[in-house]
């Protein structure tokens, strides 16, 4: 009896929607054997590579690729780990705060026990919820620019990373993670031509946290229609999502197996994509399943050790405090101590010393002040008012108004002592932003100060509108600790070939010196740049949080 020719199609198509959501390499001898039987040659099918495209030693194919674009996977073919649990984490808490961490722990405790019950499409959509229900657009968006990529760097793999630098271009599809989670990392420092992602369904600017189907691609994909086309992932990264159908416009399909990803290599800071010069949140640490637990075991004990340690820097004369603190888990650590040679090198001097100082976190003058033992200024610009309130120092409000800003400076120096943070804003990663020459001009001389910090759970600075909690998420750590290197004071008017410098190259030198000491390296990004790329404003924070 003859077949119906019809029905023989519609069950080849749907093989090769099955095949195509989950194109694992053993699956390849069931689809010979289903094409045998409906007639069809096995090159219908992407060719599928069980390794890296990077793995291939041989430069025929290296150069091959290069021509191609690639459908990368995102989840499969450049991150180590398969858990995505540490991005959602990392949304609930910055965009959500700590009580949200907490309930989307116990959430992933919950689908973790019922794991052999629920099929991962209903465990993803429940994290989802829980992370993003409620959340404002704004503050997801925010958190996927300035806090995901950092994590998401770390992440990376070295073999996967050059996987992508090895072809034309790149067309990320995020199968797991959210769209609007990954599309800042792929586009600015992967440098990714088009993301395809699930999107989260939001009402009024604000997330209901409903995760939406994948799109088809197609919308995506226009503009490379007749690009010749591979896949990369990973050959344990397929659950039947029905995005993948995405690899039926390849060739062939990359697919690294997770023993051959088990021997991928972190990616170290040199090797990063993009120098990653700025980022902001909170959490300092990669907030898996065990480190999320451990921190939030910590919260409780933190409060009422953070008021403690806080009340002790701001109430109790300096050596006091320091030793009190070293007990209590605070670490600080002076090199090269100036205690009690600055009167002795210059007692006549009219003004008072100008200390220079690379830009940590707020607390920066009062650990200056503590390892020299005796009170100084501090210069601050668009600080709140509850930081100056429980500041143990003076501190001097710059306004932005060059000539304001001196005659306030001036004024400082002829009371007393003064320390200046010529970057104007904190940066948290080895690098020394561009050094501001005013204050240099103010004196003929100045004492530098290499300052270096630890925070392992929490980051003292921020951008954000909690930015007056900055002191105290730092006693918030377990163990802070502080590195204050004290260096040679250097002169500020230097002649050159019969020619006194101009401030702005002192500025230059004095960024040099201090650089060179920590093994910073110096930029030219300023205050308003760090603002501009973390928070969308030019730094200016309400005075009256």
């Amino acid at each position: 009896m003859a077949s119906d020719p019809s029905s023989g199609h519609t069950n080849f198509y749907r093989f090769v929607r099955r095949w195509l959501a989950n194109p694992l390499g053993h699956h390849q001898h069931h689809h010979l054997r289903r094409s045998t039987s409906t007639g069809i040659s096995s090159s219908t099918y992407p060719r599928i590579i069980p390794r890296c495209p990077s793995s291939s030693s041989s430069a025929q194919d290296r150069d091959r690729l290069r021509d191609k674009t690639m459908i990368l996977d995102v989840e499969g073919g450049i991150l180590m780990s398969s858990s995505t649990f540490p991005y959602f984490m990392l949304v609930a808490m910055e965009a959500g705060g700590f009580l949200r961490g907490f309930i989307m722990l116990c959430v992933h405790l919950v689908l973790w026990c019922l794991a052999p019950l629920l099929p991962e499409e209903v465990k993803l959509k429940v994290m989802v919820m829980v992370c993003f229900f409620g959340l404002k657009e704004k503050k997801v968006a925010r958190v996927a620019r300035a806090a995901l990529p950092k994590h998401f760097l770390k992440g990376v793999g070295m073999e996967g990373l050059e996987a992508v630098r090895g072809v034309k271009s790149v067309v990320g599809v995020s199968r797991v993670i959210p769209r609007v989670m990954v599309k800042p990392f792929l586009e600015d420092y992967l440098g990714v031509d088009v993301v395809v992602g699930r999107e989260v369904k939001m009402v009024r600017g604000f997330y209901v946290g409903l995760l939406e189907n994948m799109s088809d691609g197609r919308l995506e994909l226009a503009d490379l229609e007749g690009e010749e086309m591979i896949g990369f992932g990973s050959s344990s990264g397929y659950s039947g999502h029905d995005h993948h159908h995405l690899f039926s416009w390849c060739k062939e399909v990359y697919l690294v197996t997770p023993e051959e990803k088990r021997k991928w290599s972190p990616l170290p800071r040199d090797q990063y994509p993009k120098p990653l010069v700025f980022h902001d949140g909170r959490l300092a640490f990669r907030p898996t399943f065990q480190a999320t637990l451990a921190m939030l075991t910590w919260l409780p004990f933190s409060l009422p050790l953070t008021i403690f340690r806080t009340l002790i820097f701001v109430s109790l004369p300096y050596p006091v405090s320091v030793a009190i603190g070293s007990v209590f888990g605070v670490r600080t650590r002076v090199i090269n101590s100036p205690v009690g040679q600055a009167k002795a090198d210059h007692p006549r001097n009219p003004k008072g010393h100008l200390y220079v100082c690379n830009h940590r976190t707020l607390l920066d003058p009062v650990y200056i002040a503590a390892m020299l033992n005796k009170k100084v200024s501090a210069v601050t610009y668009s600080v709140s008012r509850l930081s100056e309130w429980i500041s143990p120092i003076p501190t001097i409000r710059l306004t932005r108004d060059r000539d304001e800003d001196r005659r306030r400076m001036e004024e400082a120096l002829r009371r007393g002592d003064l320390v200046v943070c010529p970057e104007g804003t904190t940066c948290r990663e080895p690098y020394l932003l561009r050094f501001s020459p005013l204050s240099l001009e103010l004196v003929d001389e100045v004492y530098l100060v290499a300052l270096v910090n630890w925070s392992d759970m929490f980051y003292g600075n921020s951008t954000g509108r909690s930015k007056c909690l900055d002191s105290f998420y730092y006693f918030m750590n377990p163990r802070p600790a502080y590195d204050v290197e004290f260096m040679e004071k250097v002169p500020t008017r230097m002649v050159v070939d019969g020619k006194t410098c101009e401030s702005k190259h002192v500025a230059n030198m004095v960024q040099g010196e201090i650089g060179r000491v920590l093994g910073f390296e110096c930029t030219k990004f300023t205050r308003e740049n760090k603002y501009l790329a973390l928070a969308g404003n030019r730094g200016v924070v309400d005075a009256n949080q």
